[in-house]
């Protein structure tokens, strides 16, 4: 019995770690979209995006925008 609690504390374990490095990844800009937005405003502010997007590819877009 001792062996399936320890094989599932390191299972749990592995998963514990890779959701904590996936929430400041994925699951963040989820809860709090606002947040990204402003700061995305302020990094693109003064780029015009037409002088610096290769030709034939679609100009930017909201990340955060549904569909």
């Amino acid at each position: 019995m001792a062996g399936l609690y320890r094989t599932l504390g390191i299972f749990g374990g592995f998963v514990a770690v890779v959701g904590a490095a996936f929430y400041p990844i994925y699951f963040r800009p989820l809860l709090r979209p606002e947040e990204y937005k402003k700061e995305q405003s302020i990094n693109r502010a003064g780029i015009v995006q037409e002088s610096i997007q290769p030709p034939g590819l679609k100009v930017w877009s909201d990340p955060f925008g549904r569909k």
